[in-house]
């Protein structure tokens, strides 16, 4: 099972809100509604993720969404899974992940953005997380 993760749901949730606020402090547009659906069946249920594959179709589009404008890979362009390391030090994914990340579905590749952040050893987040920014930035120009 693919998980989307609660705090993915959450910064859609804010997406949204940014985009389409409500216009009398109540009412919820279509987005919001269903993903907070899915939002208060995690809580009420205490559960950290929801299967991207049984996520209900309108509250899928509206995560896939916020999906599409975070960068796709977390690539800083220096692998050293090339150079043979298991977990390479530029991004922190390991040589199998690198390897099958075109085919990989938004809520696996979600799930290892989540461990690389969570672990916070890999250098783009820190020796050259300038670069990051700098690979982001060309992401969104292209």
């Amino acid at each position: 099972m693919a998980g989307i993760h609660i705090t993915d749901i959450e910064a859609a949730i804010n997406y949204w809100r940014a985009r389409q606020p409500s216009p009398d402090g109540v009412t919820l547009g279509p987005e919001l509604r269903a993903l907070a659906e899915v939002y208060a069946l995690m809580v009420y249920y205490r559960t950290d993720e929801a299967d991207e594959h049984t996520m209900p179709r309108a509250a899928w589009a509206a995560w896939k969404a916020w999906y599409d404008t975070t960068p796709d890979t977390p690539c800083i362009a220096i692998c050293s899974t090339n150079q043979g390391d298991a977990v390479c030090k530029g991004c922190g994914r390991t040589h199998d992940e690198v390897t099958h990340w075109p085919a990989m579905t938004p809520g696996e590749k979600r799930a290892v953005w989540r461990r690389i952040t969570l672990e916070d050893s890999a250098w783009r987040f820190n020796a050259y997380a300038e670069r990051a920014v700098e690979q982001r930035a060309a992401q969104r120009s292209v």
